[in-house]
């Protein structure tokens, strides 16, 4: 469940109430869900029982209170609490999930995507290519001596480019953003220096207030966040060849128990350590809220996209991939999708699979609307 569909949900027992006379309000436009602030609130919160209660005449942790009831059962929905004056907390079950990964990976490039038109390669028709504006090929150059920014002149047709993109994902695509704008010489420039990857990533990191900053030369490590998005989803592929080799694939389901450092560590149920192991629940639960965290950031990568669109900051898409690929690799080591030894391939992994799949996707999604590449290897 994403947080889109779970407004929707709220939406509808807010309709419900008012219907049925519960409460008597006009019924918003949209119900605005963000992720919990803080570990024990829940999957998700939302103030809509505090911005109703003035309009409804009536205690905001009441109105909650009627909303709680209306939602509690819903399918998708394990638990709805309400908190301080009258948030609500939204805790997912299971089932919602295992649904979010199979949305992500049965939308793949559409995933995050709101176009309505798209060809039959599967891009928009309306977003434009990485490289230009107008969809034009990456351009070539030779750097000048100093190989320095002249000005905003790089940053702002990068930037227009990916917002191009961006706001035809978004499904508000920007007239400002499709005409084609010939490339500076201080872009061109920056292009021979460090790549097109690279130099785009630079540019369109910083927020607007933000200045750039250019390295000397790219880095090919995990300490540059450029190569370490591209570097995620590259793993991520790495991990679906690997699993076809050894004969599954992935199935949105289970994920099991985390491997615990100094215990047997093996994925299945069944195999847990014999006895008791020091810092076992610690452990336990900090996978939790690594799994946890890495679900969010796929299930909000649609709104991220869309806030980016509305903003005109696709420093939030970069920043969200970043998050992403962090959140990846740390669910990666406590959950491990391929079998360990002589261990075989069981239900577990391929869950797991089916997780690093859909991160994958995302991860490749949030980089084509950055005109930057998303390799298979690396």
């Amino acid at each position: 469940m994403t947080p889109a569909e779970l407004s929707r949900t709220v939406l509808r027992s807010v309709r419900g109430a008012v219907e049925e006379q519960e409460l008597s309000v006009a019924v918003p436009a949209r119900i605005v869900v963000r992720p919990s602030p803080r570990p024990g609130c829940g999957d998700y919160a939302s103030n809509v029982a505090l911005e109703l209660a003035k309009p409804a005449g009536r205690p905001a942790r009441e109105v909650a209170e009627i909303l709680r009831k209306r939602l509690a059962g819903s399918p998708g929905i394990a638990r709805v609490e309400i908190a301080g004056p009258g948030f609500l907390n939204f805790t997912l079950g299971d089932e919602a999930q295992v649904a979010l990964v199979r949305d992500v990976l049965a939308q793949g490039e559409r995933y995050g995507d709101r176009s309505a038109r798209r060809t039959h390669g599967g891009r928009s028709a309306r977003t434009p290519e990485a490289g230009s504006v107008d969809g034009s090929a990456p351009v070539d150059g030779s750097a000048p001596a100093d190989g320095a920014l002249a000005g905003a002149g790089a940053r702002g047709v990068v930037v227009a480019e990916a917002l191009a993109r961006i706001e035809a994902a978004a499904g508000v695509p920007d007239p400002r953003c499709v005409h084609a704008v010939p490339h500076p010489s201080d872009l061109v420039a920056l292009l021979a220096r460090l790549g097109s990857d690279e130099a785009r990533w630079v540019l369109l990191r910083p927020a607007a207030h933000d200045p750039v900053r250019v390295p000397e030369r790219p880095v090919q490590r995990e300490s540059n966040p450029r190569f370490r998005v591209q570097y995620a989803h590259a793993r991520a592929r790495a991990l679906l060849r690997n699993a076809g080799e050894l004969g599954f694939s992935g199935e949105p389901g289970e994920m099991g128990r985390p491997v615990v450092e100094g215990a047997a560590g093996v994925p299945e149920e069944a195999a847990r350590p014999s006895g008791p192991v020091e810092g076992a629940g610690t452990q336990a639960a900090s996978a939790a809220r690594t799994l946890k965290g890495l679900l969010t950031l796929l299930a909000t990568y649609p709104s991220v996209v869309e806030t980016a669109a509305r903003l005109r900051a696709p420093d939030r898409v970069v920043r969200h991939l970043e998050a992403t690929a962090d959140a990846f690799f740390r669910w990666h080591d406590d959950f491990p999708p391929l079998p360990v030894g002589e261990q075989k391939p069981l239900a577990v992994h391929r869950a797991r699979l089916a997780l690093a799949e859909a991160a994958g996707t995302v991860l490749a999604n949030g980089l084509r609307l950055l005109g930057i590449s998303a390799p298979e290897h690396l």
